[in-house]
């Protein structure tokens, strides 16, 4: 049998119109949806109907996607899949830890409201730039890095696929010694240099709002950005050094297959980890939810 698992979408899947066939289909996803606008008014309709320059907002992007992340995983439990462990990518991993139990619905939803708010505010007061990597090894980009003052790697995608994060001015000379070392840099459209040292103040003060909620061991594994390993110990301070440290994925991956997991579901928008995963783990069954037609496949697939 299956060992399955759930990995939720991150910052820069989102689009417009995500998520209305979940909330059409599904009453769980109907549910949640009428659960964040009651916090926070708007939430479906930014997901339904917002443009796409409203989405990219990363104080609106985290709420969001933590929605269509969380309606899409109830939506496949509604139809009979549950998966044995849990990760997610930055964003992502809240909604993993809400999905499996360290927050209610509702606290998640208002900690991610926060979470966008902090790390919005964290990248007006110190604007940065990122840029993804191709082409380089992982010891080659990071030996790039250290070249630059404030230049730093941050997201370990998988082989050959290093972000890094770091200052605006300095990033288009570290792109093109990225080129001359062989590399291909892209830049990235986002509005900070997130999980760099550009987030501390966003990490401090997600520490604060973290030590006034209620955070529950995870029911299933939930495996952590900051550690590439399940979520042990100090819960909260490991969600909150998440936003400034970069986040493992490759290791993350890697260690789940470890400990036995054969089949990730990307839960939320877009394929990003679902086209990670198969060059980490190639021999791993990978599906993708994020509207009502990819969850009566997935759903068709692993009753099989």
């Amino acid at each position: 049998m299956s060992k399955i698992a759930f990995v939720f979408a991150g910052q820069g899947s989102q689009y417009p119109g995500m998520g209305q066939s979940l909330y059409n289909s599904s009453k769980e996803a109907r549910r949640l949806f009428e659960m964040a606008d009651a916090i926070r008014p708007g939430t479906s309709q930014q997901c339904f109907s917002g443009t796409k320059e409203e989405l990219t907002r990363t104080v609106n992007t985290q709420p969001c996607l933590y929605m269509v992340d969380l309606a899409a995983a109830r939506a496949l439990v509604e139809r009979g899949v549950r998966p044995v462990a849990a990760a997610g990518f930055s964003l992502g991993e809240v909604a993993a830890l809400t999905f499996a139990g360290a927050f209610d619905d509702e606290d998640g939803f208002r900690l991610v409201c926060r979470r966008g708010q902090l790390m919005e505010e964290a990248a007006a007061q110190h604007p940065g730039s990122m840029a993804a990597v191709l082409k380089l090894s992982n010891e080659a980009v990071e030996e790039l890095c250290g070249r630059f003052r404030e230049i730093f790697p941050v997201n370990y995608n998988s082989a050959g696929q290093l972000v890094v994060a770091g200052s605006v001015e300095e990033m288009p000379a570290f792109c093109q010694a990225v080129s001359e070392a062989g590399g291909r840099a892209k830049q990235l459209a986002v509005g900070g240099g997130f999980h760099s040292p550009y987030m501390d103040e966003a990490s401090r003060q997600l520490g604060e709002v973290l030590q006034g909620m209620s955070m529950m061991e995870p029911a299933i594994p939930v495996y952590a950005n900051l550690t590439a390993d399940r979520y042990a110990g100090d819960l909260k301070g490991i969600l909150a050094s998440q936003v400034n440290h970069p986040v493992r994925w490759e290791k993350t991956v890697q260690r789940m297959v470890a400990d036995g997991v054969d089949t990730f579901v990307e839960v939320g928008p877009g394929k990003t980890l679902s086209g990670l995963i198969r060059r980490i783990a190639p021999q791993a069954a990978c599906w993708q939810v994020e509207n009502e037609e990819t969850l009566a496949a997935a759903v068709a697939a692993l009753a099989e």
